[in-house]
């Protein structure tokens, strides 16, 4: 873990105890369900290909920011909402991140019952959790249950950034 996010998280009055991610957009700068197409092959470089050789990037500090949460024991579930839940479980695999996950919610539908099994299976409060998404209406949906909820820009993904963007918000009463 760098040292200027160890020094920002020593500031912090208290940590979120789980982070949720949506997937599509959040992860990676595409919609599973519209924009790929499984099977998915790595590519031996920590990407992948789909089925007509479409190259697959994670954002460009997922992994790391995945490495540091998991220093700091933060666990992460996952939250998506996709039409194809078997092709978005397929590329976390193929990807090696399937494991970074404490928990996947994948499945069409608001994301209502995504949270409800995350904080029957984590035993965590929805006040106690930290949510990331580039949809707006997904962030508005949730913040109802006390969540505290970050907008991400769509073709930026998850960075540092917005990491402790959401770290503050987390902290702000």
């Amino acid at each position: 873990m760098s040292t200027a996010l160890k020094e920002f998280v020593k500031s912090l009055r208290r940590l979120p105890r789980i982070i949720i991610l949506d997937i599509d957009c959040t992860l990676w700068p595409f919609w599973v369900d519209t924009h790929v197409s499984p099977p998915f092959k790595s590519d031996g470089n920590g990407g992948a290909t789909d089925r007509y050789g479409f190259k697959i990037k994670l954002y460009k500090e997922i992994r790391s920011i995945f490495d540091d949460l998991k220093q700091l024991g933060i666990p992460i579930a996952a939250a998506s909402r996709t039409e194809d839940p078997a092709a978005s479980r397929e590329l976390l695999g193929v990807l090696g991140i399937d494991k970074c996950f404490q928990q996947l919610e994948i499945f069409p539908n608001r994301k209502f019952a995504h949270f409800d099994n995350i904080r029957k299976a984590s035993g965590v409060s929805y006040t106690d959790m930290l949510f990331f998404d580039d949809e707006e209406r997904n962030i508005h949906d949730i913040s109802t249950l006390g969540v505290t909820c970050v907008l991400i820009d769509e073709d930026d993904g998850l960075d540092y950034k917005i990491l402790r963007s959401g770290f503050d918000a987390f902290n702000k009463d």
